[in-house]
């Protein structure tokens, strides 16, 4: 028992000796590992910065090309914007040069008319063509201010026919007061206007006062018969008549103030 004890001691250091021993090689093998594993880890960072480096380069030249991009889309917008531009531009000159031709169309017109003008009015220049324009203007004037009055004469010439149309249809319908009133033999009445050019008077009294379209008038001044007119025109208060220009007295002029009376006393 004495020599296991003794023994004992020994066992224990040999085997602590032989751990530690074995400690060693293991501790110095995974050193060996660990240096190994921090070269390898020291050779994938060096790559790894190639990587990066060339990740970098990779993503700057693509936002160079995304920029380049991007600057040649904008510029092609542009252009497309311009040329849209010019296009209506073109158009637009096109209208006005449409529109320049129609005037220039236009102004030959008005030259051919100046000059159609021009010709038909005689020898005329730009010192006599203000003394030409003046004189058209007072022809014109003369002609217009005739045309009116023939315009006025006609109305009244057209209102006589028609009243006397008027007068034409009631004249059976007033036969018995018509005969009636002729039967007044001392109907005498006044000229109030003439008109020498178209040959009638009116006289200042119609229907009311006995005339008719048929009554045959004599007219005299100072007691002097001095011409015939026969009514053409028969209205209650007013009557136009024509002037018998063969029964004028030669040098006699008819005039406002003329008495008419009947030229063949009436008999019921």
């Amino acid at each position: 028992m004495k020599v296991i004890l003794s023994l004992l001691p020994i066992l224990i250091a040999a085997a602590a000796g032989y751990f530690s021993f074995a400690q060693t090689g293991k501790f110095k093998e995974v050193q060996e590992r660990h240096l190994a594993s921090l070269e390898t880890i020291k050779g994938l960072s060096a790559e790894m910065g190639v990587i990066d480096k060339n990740l970098s380069d990779q993503r700057k030249r693509i936002a160079d090309e995304k920029g380049v991009l991007e600057s040649t889309v904008a510029n092609i917008s542009n252009f497309k914007s311009a040329n849209l531009a010019l296009k209506n531009g073109l158009a637009k000159v096109d209208q006005e040069l449409a529109a320049q031709d129609a005037d220039f169309a236009e102004l030959d017109k008005a030259m051919a008319e100046v000059s159609a003008v021009a010709a038909s009015i005689g020898d005329v220049s730009l010192d006599n063509l203000a003394e030409k324009i003046e004189e058209i203007e007072k022809s014109k004037t003369d002609k217009q201010a005739r045309l009116d009055e023939l315009t006025t004469l006609a109305g009244a010439a057209t209102k006589a026919l028609g009243t006397a149309r008027e007068d034409a249809d009631r004249i059976a319908l007033r036969a018995t007061e018509r005969t009636t009133r002729i039967a007044r033999n001392s109907i005498s009445a006044r000229i109030s206007a003439v008109d020498q050019e178209w040959g009638f008077v009116v006289i200042g009294a119609g229907r009311n006062s006995g005339f008719t379209p048929q009554t045959s008038l004599i007219v005299e001044r100072d007691g002097q018969r001095i011409a015939r007119v026969k009514p053409s025109s028969v209205e209650a208060s007013q009557t136009i008549a024509e002037i018998d220009l063969k029964s004028l007295a030669p040098g006699v002029r008819l005039q406002p103030g003329d008495r008419v009376i009947l030229a063949t006393p009436a008999t019921n």
